[in-house]
C-alpha cells in the first residue's frame, strides 16, 4: 500500500511536468517544425542527464548490459512515436483537446494490466477509470474542434503512450536513467533525421531558453512516471494521468487565454474524485 501511495504522487507531479512540457512545445511547434523541436528538446535534455550517466561510472558497458535490449528498444520506438505524435496533434488542436484523447490510455492499461502483467484489478479500481472517462466526456462536449485530421495522430499517439506505460512496468529492473536515455537518445535520432526536412533559424533568445527548458522539464516528467510505475502497481498509477487535464485548464488560462467552460470544470472536478479514489485503494 506504502508503495502504491509513494507512486501515485510520483504520477501526480510527473503529470504535472508533461503538462508544462506540453505546454511548451505548443507554444514552440507553432513556429518551428516538430522534429526541430524534439532534437532540439532531445540535445537539452541528454546534457541535464550527463551527471546521472557518468555516476557510477562505464555508463556505455552499464547501458549495453541493460536486461531485455529487444523491450527497452520497443519501448523507446514507442516513447519517439507518441511525442512526435503529440505534438503533430498539437499543430492542429487545442491542447486540451490533445490531452482529453490522451486520457483513454489509463483505460487501456487498467485493461490489459491483468492479462499482461498480472495484476488484480479491482471493482474499484474499473470503478474510478469508469468515473474519469465520463470527466473526459464532459470536458470534450460539445467541442467539435475534436473533428479534423489531427484525431487520427491523437489516437494513434493515445496507443503508443498505452504501450510505453505497459512496457515500463514490465523493464522495472532497469535503472530509471537508463530507461530515461534510451527514449531521449531514440527521439533525438529520430530528430536528427527529420530535422533537416523543416529547418527553422531561431528567432529569438527566449525561444532558445524555451527549447532547453523543455529539454529539462521533459526528463524530470519522465523520471517521475518512470519512477512512478516501478514502484506501484500501473493499474493504480495510470488512471492518475487525469489529473493532466486540471493542469492543462490552469496552463490553458495562464499561458493561451483559454477561459474554461463549465463543462470543463465539472468535467475536471470528475477527474480529480477519480484519481483519489484510485489512491485510497483498490478492491
Amino acid at each position: 500500500m506504502q508503495a502504491n501511495t509513494a507512486g501515485a504522487a510520483l504520477m501526480l507531479l510527473g503529470m504535472a511536468a508533461f503538462t508544462l512540457n506540453d505546454t511548451i512545445g505548443k507554444w514552440l511547434v507553432a513556429d518551428y517544425g516538430v522534429a526541430q523541436v524534439i532534437l532540439l528538446r532531445s540535445l537539452a535534455a541528454l546534457m541535464v542527464m550527463t551527471p546521472f550517466l557518468l555516476h557510477g561510472g562505464r555508463p556505455l558497458a552499464r547501458i549495453r548490459a541493460a536486461p531485455q535490449p529487444a523491450l527497452q528498444g520497443l519501448r523507446a520506438l514507442c516513447t519517439t512515436a507518441e511525442v512526435f505524435l503529440f505534438y503533430l496533434a498539437v499543430s492542429y488542436m487545442p491542447l486540451a483537446d490533445v490531452i482529453a484523447f490522451w486520457m483513454a490510455a489509463p483505460i487501456c492499461v487498467v485493461a490489459v494490466s491483468g492479462a499482461l502483467l498480472g495484476e488484480r484489478v479491482g471493482r474499484r479500481t474499473w470503478g474510478a477509470v469508469a468515473l474519469g472517462f465520463v470527466g473526459v466526456l464532459v470536458l470534450l462536449a460539445p467541442s467539435a474542434q475534436v473533428f479534423n485530421p489531427g484525431t487520427v495522430f491523437a489516437l494513434l499517439g493515445v496507443a503508443a503512450f498505452t504501450a510505453m506505460m505497459i512496457l515500463g512496468r514490465s523493464l522495472r529492473a532497469t535503472p530509471d536513467r537508463d530507461l530515461v536515455l534510451f527514449q531521449i537518445g531514440a527521439a533525438a535520432v529520430a530528430g536528427l533525421v527529420l530535422a533537416p526536412l523543416d529547418w527553422q533559424p531561431l528567432r529569438s533568445g527566449l525561444d532558445l531558453a524555451l527549447l532547453a527548458l523543455l529539454g529539462v522539464v521533459a526528463t524530470a516528467a519522465h523520471m517521475l512516471v518512470t519512477r512512478a510505475l516501478k514502484v506501484a502497481d500501473a493499474s493504480v498509477v495510470a488512471p492518475l494521468q487525469y489529473s493532466m487535464l486540471v493542469w492543462g485548464v490552469i496552463l490553458g488560462f495562464i499561458v493561451f487565454g483559454d477561459v474554461p467552460r463549465p463543462g470543463m470544470l465539472l468535467g475536471g472536478a470528475l477527474i480529480v474524485l477519480s484519481g483519489l479514489m484510485v489512491m485510497r485503494g483498490r478492491g
